[in-house]
Formats: structure tokens, C-alpha cells, sequence
């Protein structure tokens, strides 16, 4: 459900300690009496405009579906072509799911399952990548699969760059040449060493070149009948609110999958996904809930599970470097002193997280982090301290606020998506925090279309949002202190939003890609983290919780905390591991 907006006042008494978040949720009317209010507004109709289509949850026949939500849609359109970005058009699962890639790179474990692929290997100059590329394999016509649909989805990719692909934008660029020297056997020649490109490569969904070739723009291509290799591929029904997956008929995993098929009916609120999770309707998910044992666990406690490990991209709150005076070292670490993480974890995010250290990494890096590294001081709630570096900098009180030497006031618009109740809740916490150090900070909601035009822009002065995150530790710090990612003010840049950058991390950046030796590597990372942890280029806030749900009253065998080979979350990419090893109850 949509947290409401609370009043100023029973906020106040929560961030002061004087009720505890249960009691603040009780009176705010929004958590406490969910499971029954949720079942009575079910009983009574009071939410069936929320609700999908009736019958939508009904097993039709003999095939046994599990139900799934993965977006909220009001409607559905028919869209599966894997060459478009996630969160596009297409259809979930059409990534992962009816198209799949060289490997699965399983961020739980920390390591690169074989898919399509069975073994791959640099040159010993590291110019050169060859994959072994599974045999045995065919495409659910029964066309057999080979390097030359490898090879052609490359040479696609890098022929039209309006396709944004799942991976194949960073590593093209650097590609001299894509080719099938024979059937099993797919090279990639880069032009500049580029080891960092093996994650893009092996992540790639692979498209059939028999059907892909005859397709005049590959760009607007609905692909509304799919071909894949895929453990789900047969689209045996597509309306407006459901459509249904079956299982691929020729698919290469021997005895998999164990599922029939999926179901997927129109959600079109987080209010609905809820309701029919409460009520037990959806079989795995991934959406947050807050006070999930209140709210979902409570409704079944024997089938209703959740697991969210704090592994996803670290939340960050960003200032704008472009503006001062946030281009000052100083200010950025008193800033990160005055809030407290510890309260916005407990309050925002319901403990499913915990604060951010100052590698910036998250849990998902933990072999990762240099010690060294992780313990500075500005990640830790000390408003006193915060008080001091800004008086040393010159920013003096001029009563309730601060003023640069020439005499601006420091008050600034911390942005948000609205609807997005655990951000928002974390600006509201850190609103009030930096009160505490004389910053006044007005917390201004915008829809996500307006929201991310005006980050990826530098349109803004404060702003929370999420990282870069991938295989290694690569991407987060050239996305957060490269030049390889920074834009001017006005335009648009997918990563460094906060537009920072030094050129000592440009060298590093470099020297990480040009090396597949993990030792050195590890050594360049540990210089990375710490001149993020000297430079603060941005605030760390918390790793984010990567959300999961499953009932398992019908179906069993997915990831949890005791049993963690792969994310839960239906949205991370290792979903296509879940979907092969989920099997019925009465087969388990």
C-alpha cells in the first residue's frame, strides 16, 4: 500500500522517540489493521477498482501456473523483444526468461554461472575473448543454436545503437569485431583492453539470427510471437489484464522447468499487488512492503515468506557538485554527519537494511571492502562535529540557518519520486536532521518522469537515488567519480548525476579494465575506496534491500535466507536460476 503523507506533528513525536514506528503506523492509519482491512475491503468490493479482472487468479484447466507480479500495469501490451532495455515496453520475463545469455552472473554468490556458454577465456594480451558456446541446444521452433546467433545479436547491437540491450552499450564501443569462427565458438576482438567487458558480453540476451534477420527495424519490433532458448517461450494466452507463459517444449536443461507455465494478471497499483498477496494469490514477487511480518507474513505464516538481502546498489543522497557550495569537501562530509542513518534504516526502510559505510559498496562487495576504508568518520551521525567543519569553512549562523561568506542563505530542494513512500520518508528524516546544522531543506516530490529528467540533467541541488552496481566493483566508482561518466549541467547523464569526478580515479578506472588478474584488481579497488572515503563525492545512505516474496502453498524451492543460491527478487538477473530450480509442492 501507499504510505500517506503524516502530519507534522505525530512525525515529530516518532523522530523524537516518544512513540515507537508501530504506534506512529497505528495512528497514521496505514499498517497495523492492513491484513484485515485488506480482506474486509475484499469481502465488502471496497477495492475492486483496484483489483484486477474477475477469475484473474483462477487455474484454468489441468496446467498448473504460478502466479507472479513484477510490475504494476494498468493494461497490458504485447511486447517481447529482449533487445529493448528493462523496464521498457517488453513483457516481463522476456529477459531471463524466454531469451537468455552467455552466463548468469549470480550476485549472492559472487560468481558467473555457465548458460549459453560453457567456458569462455581472455588472450594472454587480453585483446581477444572466446566463448565456448554450449551444444545441444535449440531455439523453441527447434532450430538448432549456435555461435551465429551470437555472433549476429552482436553485430546487431553494435549496428543500431537505439537498442540499448541489457549490457551490450558499455562493451561495443571497445569491439573491433564479433564472429563465429565455427559453430561452438564465438570470438570477441576488442580495440582497447578492456577486461570489465567479459560482465556485458556474458549478460547479453541472445537472439535468433532466423527470425532477427528478416526483421526491417529491430527498434520498434513487438515480437509478439518469441523464439528463445528460454524455460519459458509458448504464449498460450495474451489479453489486456493476464497473460500466460508456458514451458518451452525444446528446452536445454534436461527435466526443466518443473513449472508449467506462468500467469501474469494486471496489477494496476501496489494497493492491488498487496491485496492478492495477503490473500495469497500471487505464488513470488518482489515489491515492497512495509512491515511485512504485520502485514504479510501474519495473513500465513506457515506458506507467506519474504527475503531481502541488502545486496542492491547503495542509496545515496546526492548534491550537486556544480552547484556551491557543494563543490566543497567540507560541506559535503558535515552534511552526511547530520543525518542519521540509524533512524532513517529503522523508520524509512523498516529495518531491512542498515546504514552505509564509506566504501559506498554494498553488501553484495563485502569481500570487497578495505577496511581501511569503510570506517570514516563522516558516515557517522555526529551533529556536533557537522556544526564545527561548517563554522571552520566560514558558513556562519545567522539565526535557524547558515550563510555562505557572501551571504546566501543554505536552503536547498531535496528531490524525490513521488509515491515512493520509503524515499520519501528518508528525505523527511534527513529534512529534519540538517535542520540540526542550520540547512534548511524543503522536500519536493516529483513524478519518476520529471525526477530522473532533472538528475540526470543537474537540474537540482539535492536529490536521494540509487547507484551503479555490477559484477565487480568497476561500475559503482567510475558511475560515481570517473570522467568517463560525467556530463555537463544540461546534459543528460545516465550515471554521476552529482557531476564529480577526479582524475586520479580515471587512471585507476583504466588500469582495472586493462587487467584480469583479480589480485590486481583487488589492489586498485582498495585505492578506489579510499579516496571515496577521502573525497565524499557523494552521501551513502543504505545498500538496497533487494525485495522478495514467495508463498509456498503451491510451489517451493526458492531462494531464502537459509537457502540463498540466488536472489529472490524477480527482477535480478539470476530470476532465470530461480525459474529453472522452483518446482510444484506435490513434486517437491
Amino acid at each position: 500500500m501507499t504510505i500517506k503523507k503524516h502530519d507534522d506533528s505525530l512525525f515529530a513525536q516518532l523522530l523524537a522517540g516518544a512513540i515507537d514506528r508501530r504506534e506512529f503506523m497505528r495512528r497514521a492509519g496505514t499498517i497495523s489493521a492492513a491484513p484485515m482491512l485488506m480482506k474486509g475491503a475484499a469481502a465488502s468490493g471496497a477495492l475492486a477498482l483496484a483489483a484486477p479482472a474477475a477469475g484473474a487468479y483462477a487455474q484454468d484447466g489441468d496446467v498448473l501456473l504460478m502466479t507472479v507480479n513484477n510490475e504494476q500495469q494498468g493494461t497490458w501490451s504485447r511486447n517481447f523483444n529482449p533487445l529493448l532495455g528493462e523496464g521498457s515496453s517488453c513483457r516481463w520475463p522476456t529477459h531471463f526468461g524466454i531469451y537468455e545469455p552467455l552466463f548468469v552472473w549470480n550476485t549472492i554468490q559472487s560468481e558467473a554461472v555457465p548458460w549459453l556458454a560453457e567456458s569462455w577465456a581472455f588472450s594472454e594480451d587480453n585483446l581477444t575473448l572466446t566463448f565456448n558456446i554450449r551444444q545441444g541446444v535449440t531455439w523453441s521452433d527447434g532450430t538448432p543454436f549456435t555461435a551465429n546467433d551470437v555472433a549476429f545479436t552482436w553485430n546487431l547491437m553494435i549496428g543500431n545503437e537505439a537498442l540499448p540491450g541489457n549490457g551490450a552499450r558499455t562493451a561495443a564501443p571497445r569491439l573491433a569485431s564479433v564472429e563465429a569462427t565455427d559453430d561452438a565458438t564465438a570470438v570477441f576482438t576488442f580495440s582497447e583492453v578492456f577486461t570489465i567487458g567479459l560482465y556485458p558480453i556474458g549478460a547479453q540476451l541472445i537472439v535468433p539470427e532466423h527470425i532477427f534477420s528478416t526483421i526491417e527495424d529491430p527498434v520498434t519490433f513487438v515480437n509478439e510471437e518469441p523464439v528463445g532458448t528460454g524455460p519459458f517461450t509458448e504464449v498460450a494466452r495474451f489479453e489486456t489484464q493476464i497473460f500466460e507463459l508456458h514451458a518451452n517444449p525444446n528446452y536445454w536443461q534436461e527435466g526443466k522447468p518443473a513449472v508449467q507455465g506462468l500467469r501474469l494478471p494486471v496489477f494496476p497499483s501496489n494497493e492491488a499487488v498487496q491485496l492478492a498477496a495477503v490473500n495469497g494469490e500471487i505464488d513470488w514477487q518482489a515489491n515492497f512492503i512495509p512491515d511485512i511480518e504485520n502485514v504479510y507474513v501474519s495473513a500465513d505464516p506457515e506458506h507467506h515468506n519474504w527475503w531481502f538481502p541488502p545486496t542492491g546498489a547503495v542509496v545515496h543522497l546526492y548534491l550537486n557538485n556544480a552547484v556551491a557550495p557543494f563543490d566543497n569537501v567540507d560541506v559535503r562530509k558535515a552534511i552526511s554527519m547530520a543525518i542519521n542513518r540509524e533512524q532513517i534504516v529503522a523508520i524509512a526502510m523498516f529495518d531491512y537494511t542498515h546504514p552505509a559505510d564509506s566504501s559506498g559498496l554494498s553488501d553484495a562487495f563485502e569481500s570487497w571492502k578495505n577496511e581501511a576504508a569503510t570506517g570514516a568518520d563522516w558516515v557517522s551521525y555526529d551533529p556536533d562535529a557537522a556544526n564545527e567543519l561548517l563554522d571552520a569553512a566560514g558558513f556562519a549562523r545567522d539565526g535557524d540557518v547558515r550563510r555562505t561568506p557572501e551571504g546566501e542563505a543554505l536552503e536547498y530542494e531535496l528531490n524525490v519520486v513521488s509515491g515512493w513512500s520509503d524515499w520519501v520518508q528518508a528525505c523527511d528524516i534527513m529534512s529534519r536532521n540538517l535542520e540540526e546544522i542550520g540547512v534548511r531543506v524543503t522536500v519536493q516530490p516529483y513524478d519518476f518522469t520529471a525526477w530522473i529528467t532533472r538528475v540526470q540533467e543537474g537540474d537540482f541541488t539535492m536529490s536521494i537515488g540509487w547507484s551503479s552496481q555490477g559484477a565487480t566493483v568497476f561500475e559503482f566508482y567510475r558511475g560515481v567519480m570517473s570522467n568517463d561518466t560525467l556530463e555537463p549541467v544540461g546534459e543528460s547523464a545516465g550515471e554521476n548525476w552529482h557531476r564529480f569526478a577526479l582524475e586520479e580515479v580515471d587512471t585507476l578506472i583504466a588500469a582495472f579494465a586493462a587487467t584480469s588478474v583479480e589480485e590486481e584488481q583487488r589492489e586498485i579497488a582498495d585505492q578506489l575506496q579510499v579516496l571515496y572515503a577521502e573525497h565524499a563525492p557523494a552521501v551513502p545512505l543504505f545498500p538496497g534491500p533487494q525485495w522478495g516474496q514467495f508463498n509456498s502453498s503451491r510451489f517451493t524451492g526458492f531462494p531464502s535466507e537459509e537457502n540463498p543460491y540466488a536472489i529472490l527478487s524477480t527482477y535480478a538477473a539470476e530470476r532465470g536460476i530461480v525459474m529453472t530450480t522452483v518446482t510444484p509442492v506435490e513434486e517437491a
